[in-house]
């Protein structure tokens, strides 16, 4: 991985000629910005991407379903709509 400056970004030549991954920075507030992905790398970091939204998802569904054993709603309770008659 290479660091650069966000300064050092303006130059377009050097993102159309990278070949590792860029670890860009704020060269004036010393503060990570974020990273630059070449093509080449293209689909091996978009099954990342994919691995980490199902992985966030399931996350998300264990903390609900969690939630929902912790508070079931009764028989008869409001919003069950089950047993009206």
């Amino acid at each position: 991985m290479i660091e650069m400056t966000l300064g050092k970004m303006r130059d377009s030549s050097v993102l159309l000629t990278a070949k590792e991954v860029l670890h860009i920075v704020n060269g004036r507030k010393k503060e990570e910005v974020g990273y630059f992905v070449p093509a080449a790398f293209g689909e091996e970091f978009e099954a990342f991407l994919q691995q980490t939204g199902e992985r966030r998802k399931r996350t998300l569904l264990d903390r609900i379903a969690r939630a929902q054993r912790e508070d079931p709603i009764g028989d008869g309770a409001v919003g069950d709509h089950l047993g009206a008659g």
